[in-house]
């Protein structure tokens, strides 16, 4: 087809062509005073983004998945029992990561489309039993992104102090770092983990965490055993500028150049502009007469949202219809919610027109597949949103001009 194609699913996201740009370069010595340098310059900035002043950046050439086993392994030892609330199809799998490592995962079910509840979490660790059976962490993925519901880390945190428990807070940002406002310090995360392909714009390759002080002592004093992900030799390689293996050098440039971006942008206004881009698409939704899978509007999601099609609609039709029309890529339905529902991503490098451009697509392939879309009510919806979003910005600054 001529034209771009959209990528609209919530990740891999679309690299802009500063990052491309950064990266589109011979490959360099990574033992070379150049790397090194890069290196060492390189780590404080991304700690910007997690909002850690105290936690050290570990980075590995992998996936998220990659990142859930690093922040496990390093800090907890098979037998040792986690507390995980599965809500959707990431949640399942972090904690089928953790059994698989041999440990302990106590899984409390909710509704896919629910957040984490933290009055549940309060509850769950005053029952815990203490002692050496006690959990040794709690596992919370910040925005499910098979569901697009964003849970509320601060309350969780909240809920462990609450209830006087000192498990270990690890938490996956890997749909909302970047994306949607995340304050690890603030919150006394101990381990944050993400992935390179969502918010930070980067390709898929580079698995991200951030871990804290005691998550580092946990680290040093215990885990699983462990070679390649044992983060406390890539730390002490790191104070060099150096890694004890060889690293993803053109996506270390790549994220270089990302980091730049983000922090030229400055992190609330990313944070704003992903707010403005997922109200538009939820007046879309709201103009289409369809559903959002989330339950609660507190925790819609920033960057991304999941829509219900109508009962004897196979999402996966109105995929096929977007793609094949309109190359139009959609994220499926995951897990339990396949041919339910299907994802707009609507995070990474993106604007208003972008979006536009991809909801004036999804009305059409709705249309094609039998849904009773009015053509252009969805559009005109995040237009008007989109209006009333760049007035409230600019309503301050006109203000203080005056």
């Amino acid at each position: 087809m001529s034209g771009r194609p959209f990528l609209q699913i919530p990740g891999p996201t679309n690299v802009p062509d500063r990052i491309l740009r950064a990266m589109d370069r011979p490959v360099v010595d990574h033992r070379s005073p150049e790397f090194g340098q890069l290196v060492k310059a390189l780590l404080p900035d991304v700690a910007k983004v997690f909002k850690s002043e105290t936690g050290k950046v570990v980075l590995y050439p992998a996936s998220g998945t990659g990142a859930w086993e690093a922040a496990l392994v390093n800090t907890l030892a098979p037998g040792d029992r986690v507390l995980i609330f599965n809500n959707g199809h990431f949640a399942t799998l972090f904690a089928e990561a953790a059994r698989n490592l041999g440990i302990e995962v106590d899984e409390v079910p909710l509704r896919w489309g629910q957040g984490v509840p933290a009055d549940l979490v309060e509850v769950k660790l005053r029952a815990d039993a203490g002692g050496a059976a006690a959990y040794k962490a709690v596992l919370v993925v910040h925005n499910e992104t098979s569901t697009g519901v964003t849970s509320d880390v601060l309350a969780v945190r909240k809920a462990l102090d609450a209830a006087g428990h000192d498990a270990l807070l690890i938490v996956d940002t890997v749909s909302s770092l970047a994306s949607i406002d995340f304050r690890m310090d603030e919150w006394r995360v101990d381990v944050t983990l993400t992935g390179s392909q969502k918010g930070l714009m980067l390709p898929p390759g580079m698995a991200l965490l951030c871990v804290g002080p005691r998550a580092l002592e946990a680290g040093q004093s215990g885990g699983s055993r462990r070679n390649f992900w044992d983060w406390n030799r890539i730390i002490a390689d790191n104070a060099t500028g150096f890694y004890p293996y060889t690293p993803a050098t053109l996506l270390l440039f790549g994220l270089r150049e990302a980091v730049t971006m983000l922090l030229e942008e400055g992190l609330d206004d990313v944070f704003g502009r992903h707010e403005r881009l997922a109200s538009g698409v939820r007046a879309a939704v709201d103009a289409w007469g369809l559903k959002n899978l989330c339950e609660d509007p507190s925790e819609v999601s920033n960057s991304l949202t999941a829509v219900v099609t109508p009962d004897g609609i196979d999402s996966g039709e109105v995929m096929k219809i977007a793609r094949e029309r309109y190359d139009l890529a959609l994220g499926v339905g995951l897990g339990r919610i396949r041919g339910k529902v299907f994802r707009i991503g609507h995070l990474g490098a993106l604007n208003e027109l972008e979006v536009l451009g991809t909801l004036g697509g999804v009305e059409m392939a709705l249309a094609e597949a039998g849904v009773p879309v009015e053509l252009g009510s969805g559009v005109a919806a995040a237009q008007r949103s989109f209006v009333a979003g760049r007035q409230a910005v600019a309503t301050p600054v006109a203000a203080a001009s005056r």
